[in-house]
């Protein structure tokens, strides 16, 4: 019989890992990443556990686990730079460490002498194995001298320790596979996103604006705190079956169309709509952004308007139908005639692949770094699979953000393919247990090693009827929550910020959307909540503890109206209750988690009122809150 080699050491799980590391976990550059390892061993040995890291450029690394307790050893490892990470656990019984526990013990209990000269030899012969191996043994040969000399304090030296760890040999490792670490650039962890169409950006009412427009609006974002500026397609718009006003089905003549509808014989997805001033405003537009520490992010829809270059040039790209007619869009009872769905699987497919590919880099090149991908559910999931691995292989620093609203298991797997940034259903948690239960899902599960949410409280597509019954203090209520309970969000800013929630009487949509019409607003206006926008900003940028999800805890508040979490990083500890109730004054009684946030039950300490100004002595668990929606719906505390 053939006997296989004897492994002693089973390592049963590792983390961080994403269904057994068939896919990456994710982290943005700059964190810390905390490494877990179940190892057992057979018997009573102690295990030696290590951990080898290989960043995208540089040496590899490696360090030793620490047992944390039951079976479970721990470690960490930074991860300065964007770019995939690899990483490994080997495991093995420490024979040295196992003899040394086991003398030790002898020794604290008294053993007799011949006992603990028979058991210094036998460790003397593990010292003078180890002194055989290595160039220069005389240290060890020393301790090994002075363990057959019966010195018991010899063999438990730690400087003894160190070097037989040095130079174990390691006998019956067991390795793990590979395991794969995505390391995303800083903005794919913490950033806030506003969104605006340059073609509503003009000063002049009724006129439509050009990209030259919208980047005189940069100055006014960017004091509002906002990181990323993202620009719905900002391509050339086709005219046959183009739609009118809130999406009728003929457009009017002077109605602009949908910019989703993309393509005319001014060019496609490569090129720039002339009435926004096409490429060289785009390129002054981005040169501007950068000037002011913004960042542009750009829409990309692949899909077609019956004018788009594609259709005649490579009609093969396109379903047909029976008739042998192009199959426009649906979504039954929704029908977009002006859009063209393109066919991933097709047998022309690869040189479609290649195509849309090359879309993408040629906004790279241009500057841009971050893509919010339309619908990508909608298309092959191998085409993204293979082209966001392959534009990253060369461009690790780029962000996509997934707009997906579907299942669950399709949004989740859309990021373990490579979508660093997604859509949520927060715009339809509402109440508090929604928001606990779906927070505690993000934020405490397996799913956050790979999925990084975004929160948006409306978009273009969406307003949700929860901002149309509540009016203003629904939209602070909302804003607040999307801002302080994830590290990423995002808001469709000028409807937003002016309180236009008027919906489509058959839609949750907004009435008069700027999806079909040139709209104009007074990007100046006192009364809208732009200095909301810039005063929660400049609190997520100044609290590290708002700049994370995973450390979210919800504490008990006695009302269902009014939720409570807080945040910690390191020094940083952030409390945020918020007033789901948009009509009524809500108090409640509330049990602080004094542990978690460092806090003893019997020293009073200080909260400073980040919203409303001042500081406040507390003490104990019980603490008692009033927010009232029409004043200010929500408390952000400095602890």
């Amino acid at each position: 019989m053939q006997v296989a080699r004897h492994h002693r050491t089973i390592i049963t799980d590792v983390a961080p890992s994403v269904d057994g590391g068939q896919w990456p976990a994710r982290r943005a550059a700059g964190e810390t990443v905390s490494v877990m390892a179940g190892v057992i061993a057979d018997g009573h040995n102690k295990l030696a556990v290590l951990i080898e890291v290989r960043p995208p450029a540089g040496e590899p690394t490696t360090q030793r686990l620490k047992l944390r307790w039951n079976d479970e050893y721990v470690g960490s490892f930074a991860c300065p730079t964007p770019g995939r990470y690899r990483f490994r656990i080997s495991a093995w019984v420490d024979e040295f460490a196992t003899w040394q526990d086991e003398f030790r013990r002898r020794v604290e209990h008294h053993a007799d002498a011949q006992e603990v000269t028979v058991e210094l030899l036998t460790g003397a012969a593990l010292v003078r194995e180890a002194a055989r191996r290595i160039a220069h043994p005389q240290a060890l040969e020393r301790f090994a001298e002075a363990m057959e000399r019966c010195e018991a304090s010899a063999a438990l030296d730690e400087e003894l320790s160190q070097l037989m760890r040095r130079h174990d040999r390691k006998r019956g490792a067991t390795t793990s596979r590979w395991y794969v670490l995505e390391v995303d650039p800083p903005l794919a962890g913490f950033a806030a996103w506003y969104e605006f169409f340059p073609r509503s950006a003009s000063a002049v009412p009724g006129r439509h604006g050009t990209l030259d427009d919208a980047a005189d609006r940069l100055d006014r974002i960017r004091a509002m705190g906002f990181d990323v500026v993202y620009l719905p397609p900002v391509h050339p718009i086709g005219t046959t079956f183009r739609k009118g006003k809130d999406n009728s089905p003929a457009a009017a003549p002077g109605e602009p169309g949908s910019p989703w509808a993309i393509g005319s014989r001014e060019g496609g997805h490569t090129a720039v709509h002339p009435e926004l001033g096409g490429l060289a405003a785009f390129d002054r537009f981005v040169g501007r952004a950068k000037s002011l520490g913004l960042h542009v992010a750009l829409d990309i829809a692949f899909q077609c308007s019956p004018d788009h270059p594609y259709v005649r040039k490579h009609p093969e790209w396109f379903q047909r139908r029976a008739d042998g007619t192009i199959r426009y869009a649906e979504n039954p009872p929704k029908k977009y005639q002006d859009v063209y769905p393109l066919d991933f699987t097709s047998e022309e497919a690869p040189s479609l692949w290649i195509e849309l590919k090359r879309a993408f880099e040629f906004w790279i090149e241009r500057g841009v770094r971050i893509f919010r991908v339309d619908n990508p559910h909608t298309k092959a999931f191998t085409f993204w699979e293979w082209c966001l691995g392959e534009l990253r292989a060369k461009d690790p620093d780029l962000i996509f953000l997934a707009e997906a609203f579907t299942q669950p298991r399709t949004m989740y797997t859309l990021a373990k393919l490579g979508f660093n940034n997604s859509y949520t259903y927060f715009t339809w948690r509402n109440t508090k247990e929604e928001l606990t239960s779906y927070m505690t899902e993000l934020a405490h599960s397996d799913v956050a090693e790979y999925f990084r949410p975004n929160f948006w409280p409306n978009t273009p597509d969406i307003l949700h009827e929860f901002l149309v019954q509540g009016g203003r203090p629904a939209h602070v209520i909302r804003f607040i929550l999307a801002a302080t309970l994830s590290a990423t969000y995002g808001v469709y800013g000028p409807p937003f910020e002016h309180v236009d929630c008027r919906q489509h009487p058959e839609r949750e949509e907004y009435a008069n959307n700027e999806k079909y019409e040139v709209r104009h607003w007074n990007w100046h206006d006192e009364e809208s909540l732009q200095p909301l926008f810039q005063r929660i900003n400049q609190l997520r940028r100044a609290h590290p503890a708002l700049q994370q999800l995973r450390s979210i805890r919800f504490f008990d508040v006695r009302n269902k109206h009014i939720l409570g979490y807080c945040k910690v990083s390191g020094d940083s500890r952030i409390v945020c209750f918020v007033n789901l109730d948009p009509f009524h004054e809500q108090a409640a009684d509330v049990v602080l988690p004094l542990d978690y946030l460092g806090l003893s039950g019997h020293e009073p300490f200080t909260v400073e009122d980040l919203l409303g100004g001042g500081s406040f002595t507390w003490q104990g668990v019980w603490q008692h809150i009033r927010l009232n929606p029409h004043v200010m719906p929500a408390a952000i505390y400095r602890v």
